[in-house]
């Protein structure tokens, strides 16, 4: 019965970091683009999705915090058939209300009902502090939906301009190696034609 021989596990060298006769300089100059590249993406990516989630977050609690619910009364019959909307419509439609702001002012605009709902139906509305009629603000999960997508969003960003420089940098560094190359073999290239065809 033979015995298999242990295979050789080759340990995985950073042969860019390491002294050696074939490392030259622009090899190690290299190595530092890639991995400052690499950090930059990721420490960076993170760091911008969180502060612009942190930010669309203050911004939606501050305007949370700006406007408030009132109850308000139609001031005429809503009209008894939706119009043919876009598609985006959820089914109620335009109609007058009225309610009091916080310094006794009455204040009138459209707020959106059910069709056919009669004078005097109490609706909610959302004012600022000034008690003008203002756009509902975001929801709790709406909020963090959005929080979470322009965190992702700003993060894959951040991170793919910080890789697409560094890749361009280090495209650099390769072209001015290949010149290098070209320009030293220009010099050896008679002499190892020299010693490849026995002249010398």
């Amino acid at each position: 019965m033979t015995r298999t021989p242990p295979t050789a596990v080759t340990p995985l060298r950073l042969w860019r970091w390491r002294r050696n006769p074939l490392r030259r300089p622009s090899d190690l100059v290299e190595a530092w683009v890639v991995l400052a590249t690499w950090i930059l993406a990721v420490l960076g990516g993170v760091c911008a999705g969180w502060a612009a989630a942190h930010s669309v977050d203050a911004g939606l609690a501050a305007r949370r915090a700006e406007v408030h619910a009132v109850s308000a009364v139609l001031t005429g019959d809503a009209v008894r058939t939706a119009p043919d909307g876009s598609g985006y419509d959820d089914g109620r439609v335009w109609a007058v209300a009225r309610w009091t702001g916080p310094d006794g002012s009455v204040h009138t605009d459209r707020a959106k009902v059910f069709p056919g709902a009669p004078a005097g139906t109490r609706v909610t509305v959302w004012a600022d502090r000034a008690g003008r009629s203002v756009p509902p603000p975001a929801s709790r999960a709406e909020g963090m939906l959005q929080t979470v997508l322009t965190g992702i969003l700003v993060a894959q960003v951040t991170g793919t301009a910080v890789w697409a420089g560094g890749w361009l940098v280090r495209g650099g560094l390769v072209r001015r190696r290949l010149a290098e190359w070209d320009e030293e073999w220009k010099r050896v290239g008679p002499e190892w034609r020299n010693f490849s065809g026995g002249g010398r």
